[in-house]
């Protein structure tokens, strides 16, 4: 009787009996478990004490788990297509080279290439593929959506996420999108098809009420996507 006291001790808290075992058996560091409430479908952590009789029940913090969700997707194999309507070599050098200055600070994050087509005809055929699929597909155009560069740094995560890691940016060429592809912004009741271009109904965004050509504005779009990336990880190379 006094060898088994010497394990464990029976003890009446508030009419609760509760088993409690001496320090030997106690790790010194507390430890974190999952406990579920079947009543009320709620996740719990369970925090116990090391020394304590009476382990607490917190509800997570929901806003920080979605925080480090976000950042973690940071580091998971995230691709990026520019698809453009043009030559390489008929791009300005000193525009090339702001190009692959943000291609490459951007590299640890997620992987920029740009897809060069001869003509619309092909552009189509490349994004039918990708469609295909089921890559993001975001469409650039003078009547699209506009973002601020906080709400365009959430979109550019919301549609990896859609395209399972994988987006597409469309530029059309020096007259901008070909028609087959506009027709798609005002068909409010598009809602995909196998047999048209896109399988599900694509995005359109303006990067600017102002006019560009089509190799400024694939320069200002990697600077911006490399800008969403710095926003999600609160570097502070965005500034308000």
């Amino acid at each position: 009787c006094i060898l088994f006291s010497h394990f464990f001790t029976l003890m009446l808290i508030e009419k609760q009996v509760v088993f409690a075992s001496f320090s030997t058996f106690i790790p010194s560091k507390s430890y974190l478990h999952q406990f579920h409430n079947s009543n009320t479908n709620n996740n719990y952590q369970y925090v116990p004490h090391s020394l304590s009789l009476n382990p607490t029940f917190k509800k997570p913090n929901t806003s920080a788990i979605s925080t480090a969700r976000r950042k973690s997707s940071l580091f998971m194999g995230l691709e990026v297509n520019i698809r453009i309507v043009g030559r390489k070599n008929g791009i300005e050098q000193w525009l090339q080279e702001a190009y692959e200055m943000y291609e490459t600070r951007l590299s640890r994050d997620i992987t920029v290439q740009t897809t060069f087509h001869k003509n619309n005809s092909d552009l189509i055929k490349g994004i039918k593929q990708d469609s295909n699929k089921g890559y993001g597909i975001v469409l650039l155009d003078e009547k699209g959506k506009a973002y601020t560069s906080q709400e365009f740094s959430g979109k550019v995560y919301d549609w990896l996420d859609i395209g399972g890691s994988r987006l597409v940016f469309v530029i059309g060429g020096a007259d901008g999108l070909p028609p087959e592809l506009k027709a798609y912004q005002y068909d409010y009741n598009y809602g995909g098809s196998s047999d048209g271009i896109f399988k599900t109904k694509p995005i359109f965004i303006c990067l600017s009420l102002m006019t560009f050509t089509h190799q400024w504005a694939r320069t200002i779009l990697i600077e911006q996507i490399y800008r969403a990336a710095e926003i999600q990880k609160g570097s502070g190379y965005h500034k308000e």
